[in-house]
């Protein structure tokens, strides 16, 4: 099978025995992390052993909902909306009518969802409510709103008929009303965290509604657990010593970035469908790394648009930063400059002029001594957008026990729910 990602470690400014450091390390906790025995790891095997008999009630019930609706709403914050909404972005939709695909319950924004409102007005409508307490206060507005709304045009009745939920398996408030109400519903898994579950039905269900071939994108991220578990997969006691897999390495350069005092990685994308993907990055690393005053800050650039607000700094600014470039090799379509562009441009296709400006930014940048990580995409297909997700998943995993925190947990997110609680209490 095809490999669809390269990384470039060439300019990242860390030496070769600096990432040697954590080869045994890193060996040592791709084991712990296959092993099944820490909590919230279930995503590392699921390639291997997802239930097929839900694939296939997840692809059913998608190929149900397109003929249902003309738009579907997918209800959710953080890690229960935002796989989905990368893998959406990013890739083309399948063949055949596709509902067009909304989000609610991301922001507390009476505007966003007003407007949403008005968006979907005259449209049959299904609605996805993805959260594991049923309690998150964003998610609990919105749906409540959209609720209300498909109550108004189809009744109690006919609106359960249009609700899918996605939520725990035995306990919470949206498990309890789905069970009374009626609704189809899909399980969160219980050993799989919310920005870990692009590849449950968190994110498989709305990808498939959009037409995205989930089967690819999962046999994608097989292929990458493939290249980076095969020794543990095997069942063999001892590492491949030979060369470190491309997560291991990946988390390696950023931990020794890192340590030299480069506290802030800054993904830089230049395909506008990456943006929702740089997104899903910003979270996953953001959450899983930033603990106990350690981590690596992610912030994300869309090229070359960004390049004209802050080219600047990344050129001559504090070198705070290190970048991390997602490029795609050969996106999905491609036009011819016309003549009246001048004789620069003119005759060129606008995929090689991008890819000039990656190499321009890049040999300007690395002049100046900045660090700099390549990931070389090969297409934007549902087969190696599946490797993109997993290749991430165990990097920020690994790259997070190397700092010494738990990559599983989020401690820190309940401070500020704490404090709004009090507020709308009127404490």
């Amino acid at each position: 099978m095809k490999e669809m990602l390269k990384l470039d470690l060439s300019r990242s400014l860390v030496e070769t025995q600096d990432l040697n450091a954590f080869k045994e390390e890193s060996e040592t906790l791709k084991k712990k992390l296959w092993s099944e025995e820490e909590d919230f790891t279930g995503w590392v095997r699921l390639p291997f052993s997802y239930d097929k008999n839900e694939l296939k009630r997840i692809l059913d019930t998608a190929e149900k909902i397109r003929k249902q609706c003309e738009v579907f709403v997918v209800i959710g914050i953080g890690g229960s909306y935002i796989g989905a909404r990368a893998a959406i972005s990013a890739l083309a939709a399948g063949a055949g009518p596709v509902p067009e695909i909304y989000y609610a319950g991301q922001n507390l924004s009476g505007t966003y969802h007003k407007e949403l409102l008005e968006e979907i007005n005259g449209k049959e409508f299904c609605l996805c409510v993805v959260s594991k307490s049923g309690t998150t206060t964003e998610s609990s507005v919105a749906f409540s709103i959209l609720k209300d709304e498909l109550y108004k045009r189809y009744g109690r009745e006919e609106a359960a008929k249009r609700i899918y939920a996605i939520t725990d398996a035995k306990k919470g408030v949206l498990r309890e009303e789905a069970d009374i109400e009626g609704y189809e519903s899909f399980v969160v898994p219980d050993d799989i965290g919310g920005r870990y579950s692009v590849l449950t039905a968190v994110g498989l269900l709305p990808i498939a509604v959009a037409g995205i071939d989930i089967e690819e994108l999962l046999l994608g991220a097989r292929r990458a657990a493939e290249r980076i578990f095969s020794p543990e997969r095997k069942g063999g006691n001892t590492p491949n010593a030979e060369q470190m897999d491309d997560a291991s390495l990946l988390a390696a350069a950023r931990v020794s970035l890192l340590n030299r005092g480069v506290p802030v990685e800054v993904y830089e994308y230049y395909e506008p469908r990456l943006q929702y993907f740089a997104e899903w990055l910003k979270q996953l690393f953001g959450e899983s790394e930033g603990k106990n005053r350690n981590g690596i800050f992610p912030a994300a650039l869309q090229f070359s648009t960004d390049l004209h607000s802050m080219g600047q700094f990344l050129q001559d600014g504090n070198r705070i930063f290190f970048e991390t470039v997602l490029n795609v090799l050969d996106p999905p379509e491609d036009m011819i400059v016309p003549e009246s562009a001048g004789k620069l441009l003119a005759g060129r296709s606008m995929n090689s002029i991008n890819q000039a400006a990656v190499q321009g930014v890049i040999a300007a940048h690395e002049s100046e001594g900045i660090p700099i990580i390549k990931l070389e995409i090969l297409s934007l297909t549902p087969y190696c957008f599946g490797q993109m997700i997993y290749f991430f998943e165990t990097t920020c995993a690994l790259s997070g026990y190397l700092m010494g925190v738990n990559p599983f947990d989020q401690p820190g997110v309940e401070s500020y729910k704490s404090e709004m609680r009090k507020v709308l209490q009127g404490k």
